[in-house]
């Protein structure tokens, strides 16, 4: 599906404060950026900014940083976050292949995936998420006990993640293919996404990995 532009979202997303501009000159030292020692979790593909700003309230000892590939998408997010009153949330506009040259390994504790890209066509399927080439990617920031929490309403991309983690060599520790009618679901925070997939009756698949 095509990306429709946003006039302007280029301009406002680089003077915005909420912004991390040139992330990558933070590597190894994202506590500074906060100005605290607390636990970091980032979410990749944020979109509107719905999921990490209610995760930011819930917990505000903990550092969240929400990343979208998209100046047009991050907009939206951004504008949520400005009527925020939080201190513990970052946003940044950069591709997800380069995280491991922004946090240097041990810097993230949990990573979340919420209604990726299914990229269907199998000559995409490098661009997944969960594909193999992604995972080696977090493993390069994600502490020793960290993990990556993935949920979508796509079977496909379910069943192939359930296979390609693995295969990575993670270890799926729970799973389910009805996350609101099961115990994963206790305290779920859901995404704009999530909550329209859900009205239509679509049930939601959830899997938790780590090393």
């Amino acid at each position: 599906m095509r990306l429709r532009h946003i006039p302007g979202s280029e301009e406002e997303i680089a003077k915005s404060p909420y912004v991390i501009q040139n992330p990558e000159s933070n590597k190894g030292s994202w506590n500074k950026v906060f100005g605290n020692d607390n636990p970091i979790e980032i979410e990749i593909g944020m979109g509107k900014g719905r999921f990490i700003m209610e995760l930011a309230s819930l917990h505000p000892d903990i550092n969240y940083v929400g990343i979208e590939r998209y100046p047009s998408v991050l907009l939206r997010g951004l504008q949520k976050r400005e009527e925020m009153e939080q201190n513990n949330s970052f946003l940044m506009c950069v591709d997800a292949k380069n995280l491991a040259d922004i946090f240097s390994l041990g810097e993230v504790r949990k990573i979340y995936l919420n209604f990726s890209d299914p990229w269907p066509k199998d000559r995409h399927s490098k661009r997944r998420l969960t594909s193999k080439e992604f995972m080696k990617v977090y493993d390069q920031i994600l502490m020793p006990d960290g993990v990556v929490e993935f949920k979508t309403d796509n079977k496909g991309l379910f069943d192939y993640s359930m296979e390609s983690i693995p295969e990575a060599g993670w270890k799926i520790s729970s799973y389910t293919y009805d996350l609101h009618h099961s115990e994963m679901g206790e305290g779920n925070v859901m995404t704009e996404y999530e909550e329209k997939f859900s009205l239509k009756g679509n049930p939601i698949y959830k899997l938790i990995a780590g090393r």
